[in-house]
């Protein structure tokens, strides 16, 4: 899952992202309003955790254009104001939830986790289940059969964009993309490490490379 998260206070800005990051999102930062809308605006994103108080354009009107432009990706508000009226305001311009500063990081990664699930009810099942495999994104584990296999946050993150696309060939552009951030400048061949434990953890026939094009996770 992307995560994109609009915030001008940068030491809160990098604590989320590195907190989110280690929970197993990829996730990327911007601090100003004008930049976070054109972000946003270009899509990829599951999930925008949006300020209220920003340079160049404010939360509110950054959340009513992305509505106003037809984008319906979640929106968790934040802000350093209370009242009702706040909170109704950023609520009138289409944010789905809303956190007040300060706040606990367990409540918002809590917030985080519950808006997705929301998100994903219509279109996704929360548990994947391929051949003998059953992947269940909410509660974040493993099984197959009656073995619970234990992976890390990138791991599950790098299996859970294969089980999406099952059968399918996802390439190892697409996992970079929405495993780690926009600003990962490592290297690419990381993906094939996480692809080689997955293998060691899960069973060797279980991921398929497609030489040239990237790989498929397989029933088996």
């Amino acid at each position: 899952m992307r995560l994109l998260i609009v915030e001008d206070e940068k030491r809160l800005a990098v604590s989320l992202a590195r907190g989110l990051t280690a929970e197993g999102f990829a996730v990327d930062v911007v601090h100003d309003g004008l930049e976070g809308l054109h972000r946003a605006s270009e899509g990829g994103y599951d999930l925008v955790v949006l300020d209220i108080m920003l340079p160049g354009m404010n939360g509110y009107r950054v959340c009513g254009a992305l509505r106003a432009a037809g984008h319906e990706v979640p929106i968790l508000m934040l802000t350093a104001k209370d009242g009702e009226y706040d909170e109704a305001e950023g609520l009138d311009t289409g944010a789905d939830d809303y956190l007040t500063k300060p706040f606990s990081y367990v409540v918002l990664v809590a917030r985080v986790r519950a808006l997705l699930r929301r998100r994903g009810a219509g279109t996704a099942a929360p548990v994947l289940t391929v051949g003998t495999l059953r992947i269940d994104t909410a509660a974040r584990r493993v099984h197959r059969g009656e073995d619970e296999h234990a992976l890390t946050a990138k791991e599950f993150a790098v299996l859970e964009q294969l089980a999406l696309r099952a059968g399918q060939v996802v390439s190892k552009a697409e996992i970079l993309e929405h495993v780690w951030d926009f600003a990962y400048d490592g290297d690419p061949n990381i993906v094939e490490v996480y692809i080689s434990t997955l293998r060691r953890k899960l069973g060797a026939a279980s991921i398929r490379t497609v030489r040239g094009a990237g790989y498929r996770l397989e029933a088996g």
